[in-house]
């Protein structure tokens, strides 16, 4: 059996709207959502190996983990409550739902892009064949 680390809004029914591993399931009953000593939120499989990272590379003496009241899912340091402070947070890597203040996006300095993408089904978060994105080779146009 596959499993999902993910983020749900409490409604009926239960809408998932963030999934972190939807493309690298855990297989089994066993996972652990950790910090590592690198200061990355990590999920680990049976055997430890990492399956998921938050992969940021500031540093942090004192990180926490936390799910804000709006589905956000923070990693920040413990010292500073503000939201420039975020090491990582969950608004950054939208999957299938758009949500308060996250932002589709394209980052012309650093060629990344923030999109939506359809389930593969609807009990597989795995990455489907459709996306909603920014098209930056379009010519402007306005009526």
């Amino acid at each position: 059996m596959n499993r999902y680390l993910g983020i749900w809004y409490k409604s009926t029914p239960r809408k998932v709207v963030w999934v972190a591993n939807r493309n690298n399931p855990l297989t089994g009953l066993y996972g652990n959502l950790t910090i590592s000593k690198n200061g990355n939120l990590v999920l680990l499989n049976r055997n430890g190996s990492s399956i998921w990272s938050s992969n940021i590379s500031r540093f942090s003496k004192s990180p926490v983990v936390q799910l804000l009241d709006s589905g956000n899912l923070v990693l920040r340091d413990n010292v500073s409550t503000s939201s420039g402070s975020y090491l990582w947070q969950s608004l950054d890597y939208p999957s299938d739902t758009l949500l308060p203040d996250m932002k589709l996006s394209w980052n012309i300095n650093t060629c990344s892009e923030r999109y939506l993408t359809s389930w593969k089904s609807t009990d597989v978060p795995s990455t489907g064949n459709f996306s909603y994105k920014i098209d930056m080779k379009g010519l402007p146009y306005h009526s």
